[in-house]
């Protein structure tokens, strides 16, 4: 028995010529649904099958054996019921009904644009002809569609090209959990004190009150000499405390030394 344990979908790489080549294999879909099986290819061969647990096969496929040589699947004919619709009392719109009814009833179905396709079935059959569907008894190969999610271990189209978000992809971004790197998150100061977003900046048009072009930061930790000289012995403090509520104003006449 020669093992075979790879399988590579629809031949994808192979060249046309490797295919033409290898021994086939006719399966109907009983068999190819299953991950594990014995079979027989068309140069004699006895095959033992083991592949990934959920792993489906389909027509088209392609395993690998131990030895390296390749067996090309085919869908083997099988027992049928093809549906199409009347073109008399119906529409090609009552295949897409019946393909809901049949789903709602998880009825494994071929999906094609003109007809569908599900295994033998005497009750689905009288239900679909009652819908004026036409159901016609055939032996043709059945490839079921696989469900939402794809087969486990089977890919269909290869993702050759990255799925990329960028300027022009007409993609809503409206609300997104991207993880694009973003401004530092907000922090606080060793004293407590936030950190502004932006630098408070002065200048012209900033609307705040700038009495002084330049910047007269005296230190005024010394008071003002009429304000802070030594009252006169004998004289009252209150003059001393009067002289001091007199504000610190700078200006013409004000005699003080701006380097101006």
């Amino acid at each position: 028995m020669l093992t075979c344990s790879k399988l590579i979908p629809q031949g994808h790489g192979l060249a046309a010529v490797l295919l033409k080549r290898a021994a086939t294999i006719e399966l109907d879909w009983d068999v190819r649904q299953k991950s594990r099986f014995d079979a027989t290819d068309s140069q004699g061969r006895t095959l033992g099958v083991f592949l990934p647990r959920g792993t489906t096969v389909r027509g088209g496929d392609v395993l690998v054996a131990e030895d390296g040589s390749m067996v090309r699947v085919l869908a083997a004919p099988q027992p049928v019921l093809r549906i199409t619709h009347c073109g008399a009392h119906g529409t090609p719109f009552d295949l897409t009904r019946a393909a809901y009814h049949l789903g709602n009833r998880h009825v494994p179905i071929e999906l094609q644009p003109d007809h569908l396709k599900i295994e033998p079935d005497h009750v689905l059959a009288d239900m679909l002809r009652r819908m004026h569907l036409i159901v016609a008894e055939v032996n043709e190969g059945f490839e079921p569609e696989s469900g939402a999610y794809g087969d486990h271990g089977h890919t269909h189209a290869p993702a050759a090209t990255p799925h990329v978000h960028g300027p022009g992809c007409n993609h809503g971004h409206d609300d997104h959990d991207h993880d694009h790197d973003h401004a530092p998150p907000h922090e606080h100061a060793p004293n407590h004190e936030h950190y502004a977003a932006a630098p408070h900046v002065h200048g012209p048009g900033c609307s705040h009150d700038h009495d002084h072009p330049h910047d007269h930061s005296h230190d005024h930790g010394h008071a003002h000499p009429q304000a802070t000289a030594t009252p006169p012995r004998g004289k009252p403090l209150n003059i001393a405390v009067k002289a001091a509520s007199v504000p610190h104003v700078h200006g013409p006449g004000c005699n003080h030394d701006h380097d101006h």
